[in-house]
């Protein structure tokens, strides 16, 4: 069996980082929208990443993808859960359902089934270690006025992993989360052009982080909400 990290949201800004910081160093089960095996090989090399378009928050797609890295001999012992999104700019009173259902969706489900697909067979296993990409709006949610859903799904998600991390400790399972503050991708620099970009944190960075958290020097670590602020401040 070959051993692999999974990498969730492979496609975004900050999924591409990660897969090409730790397919330096094994094999990337890259999972998500967007992903094409083509791509992957002209970025990476062939053999280097596996690419899994599915959709994160649909138990049936994890199913699916279960059977088939089994048969292909794969078997993932990390994983890095960076699917999610921002919308905001309206206060709870006037966000739309839509919003908050997208927010909740796309930021707290896709964890939750992303967890429940993988966190079994680790334990089984009894070896696997899981990073989820929070948010600092987790544990800052004043900082996130008028993106409450936002705020609110991030808590949500630190909570899964922080009750998640006690359950599966004995199991021989590590479950952590980084808090970023914001990320230096195209979108947020599109979204904001007068912010002074220096400040904010790079995705090759969280990637460096997220493959210590899941690295054995990290062994001893569990159940924590890793600030990765840049230079915002704290």
């Amino acid at each position: 069996m070959r051993s692999a990290v999974l990498v969730s949201g492979a496609g975004g800004a900050l999924g591409s980082a990660l897969v090409a910081q730790l397919a330096k160093s094994g094999l990337v089960v890259a999972a998500g929208r967007g992903v094409s095996q083509s791509e992957l090989d002209g970025a990476h090399g062939r053999g280097r990443t596996v690419a899994a378009p599915l959709e994160l928050g649909v138990p049936a797609a994890w199913r699916e993808l279960s059977e088939r890295l089994s048969r292909e001999d794969i078997v993932v012992d990390g994983a890095v859960l960076a699917a999610g999104g921002w919308r905001g700019g309206a206060t709870l009173s006037d966000t739309p359902d839509d919003v908050w259902s997208a927010m909740l969706a796309g930021n707290l489900e896709t964890v939750r089934v992303s967890l429940q697909a993988l966190l079994p067979g680790m334990v089984e296993r009894r070896r696997g270690s899981v990073v989820v990409i929070a948010s600092s709006a987790a544990v800052r949610p004043w900082e996130s006025a008028k993106a409450a859903a936002y705020a609110a799904s991030k808590a949500g998600a630190l909570a899964l992993v922080q009750a998640s991390a006690a359950e599966v400790l004995a199991g021989g399972v590590r479950l952590n989360a980084l808090l970023p503050s914001v990320i230096d991708t195209p979108a947020n620099r599109n979204a904001t052009p007068k912010a002074d970009f220096s400040r904010w944190v790079s995705p090759a960075s969280i990637a460096e982080v997220a493959g210590f958290m899941l690295s054995d020097a990290a062994r001893d670590i569990s159940g924590a909400a890793l600030p990765v602020y840049g230079r915002v401040g704290v």
